[in-house]
C-alpha cells in the first residue's frame, strides 16, 4: 500500500472521532487506531512492517469541524433559508454529477423525494451517494462540485 494512502488515512483518523480504522485493498491491509496517550499506530502487511506514531500536543477542548476550519470561531449560516438542512455524513470531495459530463443529481427549484440522490461524496477512492432525507423542493445547493467538503457540512436546503 502506497505511503501517500497511509498519511492520508492517519489524517482522516486525527479528523474524526473514530478510534481505529482497518482498510483492505486485495492482500493487503492497514490497521489505524488511536493510542491512550493520543498518538497513533499504523500496522501495515506483514511483509513490509511500519510504525508511524505521532504524538499530539496537550489535550484541548475538542472544535467542531466549522470552529476548527475557521480557527475557533464557527460562524452561523445565516445565508440558509427556511427548510430542512442536508449535511455532510463524511469528509471528503463533492461532486454534484456521476461524471463531468453528465448533469447535476439535482438543482436548484428541482423536486425530490426522500431516497433521491442530491450528490455524491468521494471519500478514499470510495463515492458515497448523498440521499435527500425527506420530500420537497432543493432550495439552495451551499456547494460546488469537486469542492473539499467537513463533516456536518451544509449541502443542500430541501423546503
Amino acid at each position: 500500500m502506497d505511503l501517500r494512502k497511509i498519511k492520508k488515512l492517519i489524517d482522516l483518523l486525527e479528523e474524526s472521532n473514530l478510534a481505529e480504522i482497518e482498510i483492505k485493498e486485495g492482500e493487503e491491509s492497514v490497521r489505524l487506531a488511536r493510542m491512550p496517550r493520543g498518538g497513533v499506530a499504523v500496522a501495515a502487511p506483514a511483509h513490509a512492517p511500519l510504525h508511524v506514531e505521532h504524538r499530539a500536543p496537550a489535550p484541548m477542548p475538542m472544535q467542531s469541524p466549522t470552529e476548527a476550519a475557521t480557527g475557533g470561531h464557527a460562524k452561523p449560516h445565516s445565508d440558509l433559508p427556511e427548510g430542512h438542512v442536508v449535511r455532510a455524513p463524511m469528509v471528503g470531495t463533492f461532486y454534484a454529477s456521476p461524471s463531468p459530463d453528465k448533469p447535476a443529481f439535482v438543482t436548484i427549484g428541482q423536486a425530490v423525494k426522500a431516497g433521491d440522490t442530491l450528490g455524491i461524496i468521494e471519500a478514499m477512492k470510495m463515492f458515497n451517494p448523498i440521499e435527500a432525507d425527506v420530500s420537497g423542493t432543493v432550495l439552495k445547493v451551499m456547494v460546488e462540485s469537486g469542492q473539499p467538503i467537513e463533516f456536518d457540512e451544509p449541502l443542500f436546503v430541501i423546503g
